[in-house]
């Protein structure tokens, strides 16, 4: 599990994100827009420890339909790369379109190093969608079920904002949660150096 050097205090966050990810689902669970954060204390000097194997979060598998209307999974990635950045977004998010250009620099300096990036979107409008990807030169495999900011998948990852993202290892624990900017730059050149 990713930890700082305050291990309580990321011991009570993850038991926090724990209980939220199993606690029943209620509320609106909508996403809406947030701004990326910038680089944060919680962010530095982050060391990888996989001692914490019985508190792991595992992730939980999404079954979508890629842009040209395939089923595909997030099984189909998780384990087969070292890592897995799930990056939940949507053409209409200005933020997410802000931070996509970090994104691209991110998969291009470390893909070929063990990581992949999977698009979860929540358009509800195919060719907006599939217009974005382009633009945004998001040349990563993308999944949305197009329902909008109805999809179960915000209810399942507990997605209350976007852009927001997962980082899982390829044991399928999710070691990060919402890292933008430099802090995903820096936990993804610390991961795979």
């Amino acid at each position: 599990m990713m930890k700082t050097k305050t291990d309580k205090k990321n011991k009570a966050w993850w038991m926090a994100i724990a209980f939220s990810f199993f606690a029943s689902c209620g509320g609106n669970a909508a996403p809406q827009q947030k701004a990326p954060e910038t680089a944060t204390e919680s962010s530095q000097n982050i060391e990888m420890t996989m001692d914490d194997d019985e508190e792991a979060i595992e992730y939980i598998d999404l079954a979508l339909q890629d842009p040209n209307g395939n089923p595909v999974k997030l099984s189909d990635y998780v384990g087969k790369s070292k890592y897995v950045l799930v990056d939940f977004w949507a053409s209409w998010c200005p933020p997410c379109r802000r931070e996509m250009p970090n994104i691209v620099a991110v998969y291009e300096a470390f893909h070929a190093k063990g990581l992949e990036i999977i698009g979860v979107s929540f358009d509800d409008k195919k060719e907006a969608w599939t217009n974005a990807i382009s633009q945004l030169k998001m040349t990563w495999p993308q999944m949305s079920d197009l329902k909008g900011r109805r999809s179960p998948v915000g209810l399942i990852y507990r997605v209350e904002t976007i852009p927001s993202n997962v980082l899982i290892d390829e044991k399928g624990h999710i070691i990060a949660i919402d890292l933008f900017g430099k802090d995903l730059q820096d936990a993804m050149a610390q991961l795979l150096k």
